[in-house]
């Protein structure tokens, strides 16, 4: 098979695929016309499927030969943001029909893409010497529904899946390339809500009120200097407060304030870890010195970095020279955005990949998650193209792949979320 000839052929269904999910947007959890196209799209090649209640839909090829079993996973919700009719340079090709709600961060590509990915797979499944899980998951953008999705294929189809893969367009890599680099690639992180409790008092008298304002600030200017003292100086990391709440008026001291923020990290549990250790013993230390107390609203357990197995990245980054060429493989910087296809690669070796979408001419090129986010589409032939060469070169692969499974169950590993 000829995988990028294939791509080249099926680009125009990518780009209606891309096109109408892209004027229908729906946000987590609410991806109900998306499960309905995508069910009519599966019918129509003959892939039998299965609808995850609140979590998405697995499909399977099985391949005409025995062999090893892989995943291939794509996002499919928006983003409550509405949609700047205008990229960086002009107008976009299409815009969402749909007010305050866009895809804002590439997900109408992901789907786009698996969709054909599986058309391809399909059509050539006699030559396959394996089987092929599709997998498309709602609510990546924090609506957590992987904790449905994922232990349903692990408990209950009980699929011998190997290795799983997956693609993120990005707005800073150029289209036509890939990148496959092995390690962390995104970034794992927490995300905490608090609220304080104190006394309040009037303006006049804040000797005689337990201010939190007072408390927050010192908590804060704290949580500073954490980075530097507890943190080793060769880890990334990152954390902001963007959510504070507090008083009723000027003239009152306030009793109760809530905050909100989150932690990124490339290394959860050596650098976001200790942090975390240090802020929950700052937050006791400076609640007792300003009389006030704490409640903590919401901390779940963290999501770890998207970490690319080293293996898995040699296989994909040579089947990106083999069947589309040693120039479109390049080396993007890593990401600090959380990415729920870490629970994947926590449970199989795996890799996520950057499929290039950025094109100055185009106007592609501004960050996700903004009105003026827009995607170059010819990038989706290479993504394409890119993950079919891994699946097949992961299929014909007979070396050993090093990999330690997470030790804890699914559904705790799926429950993970910000």
């Amino acid at each position: 098979m000829d995988i990028l000839k294939e791509a080249q052929g099926k680009f125009d269904y990518t780009v209606k695929m891309r096109r109408y999910l892209h004027q229908h947007p729906e946000v987590s959890g609410e991806e109900f016309g998306t499960l309905e196209v995508i069910k009519k799209e599966l019918e129509d090649m003959g892939i039998e499927y299965v609808v995850v209640p609140n979590g998405g839909i697995v499909g399977q090829i099985h391949g005409g030969k025995p062999g090893k079993t892989v995943l291939i996973r794509a996002d499919m919700d928006a983003l409550p943001i509405q949609e700047n009719p205008r990229n960086l340079a002009c107008e976009k090709v299409c815009v969402s029909q749909n007010a305050g709600v866009s895809h804002a961060c590439g997900h109408d590509a992901h789907t786009a893409m698996l969709l054909t990915d599986a058309r391809i797979l399909n059509e050539h499944k006699d030559e396959i010497n394996g089987n092929i899980v599709l997998c498309f998951e709602q609510g990546e953008e924090g609506g957590g529904q992987i904790e449905n999705l994922l232990p349903y294929i692990v408990e209950t189809m009980k699929l011998p899946i190997e290795t799983c893969v997956a693609t993120h367009v990005k707005w800073d890599v150029k289209a036509g390339q890939i990148s496959a680099e092995p390690g962390a690639v995104f970034s794992g992180g927490y995300g905490f809500t608090i609220k304080l409790h104190g006394k309040a008092g009037h303006g006049s008298r804040p000797d005689l009120a337990h201010s939190v304002l007072d408390c927050f600030n010192n908590i804060y200017n704290h949580m500073n200097m954490i980075r530097m003292k507890y943190v080793s100086p060769t880890e990334i990391l990152t954390f902001s407060i963007g959510k504070v709440e507090c008083g009723t008026a000027l003239n009152i001291v306030p009793d109760e304030l809530t905050f909100a923020g989150t932690l990124r990290t490339f290394n959860v549990e050596g650098a976001g870890a200790p942090f975390m250790k240090q802020f929950m013993d700052v937050l006791e230390a400076e609640c007792k010195l300003c009389q006030c107390t704490y409640e903590i609203i919401s901390m779940r357990d963290p999501l770890f970095e998207n970490y690319n197995n080293e293996k898995c990245s040699e296989i994909a980054r040579n089947a990106v020279k083999k069947y589309i060429g040693e120039e479109a493989l390049t080396k993007a910087e890593p990401w600090m955005a959380c990415e729920s296809m870490q629970a994947y690669l926590k449970y199989w070796p795996g890799v996520i990949t950057f499929t290039g979408i950025q094109n100055d001419e185009l106007g592609s090129g501004a960050n996700h998650h903004t009105p003026e986010f827009d995607i170059d589409e010819r990038g989706m032939i290479y993504g394409v193209t890119a993950t079919l060469g891994y699946v097949m070169d992961f299929l014909d692969y007979e070396g050993e792949i090093p990999f330690t499974p997470y030790k804890g169950n699914i559904r705790e590993l799926s429950a993970r979320n910000l």
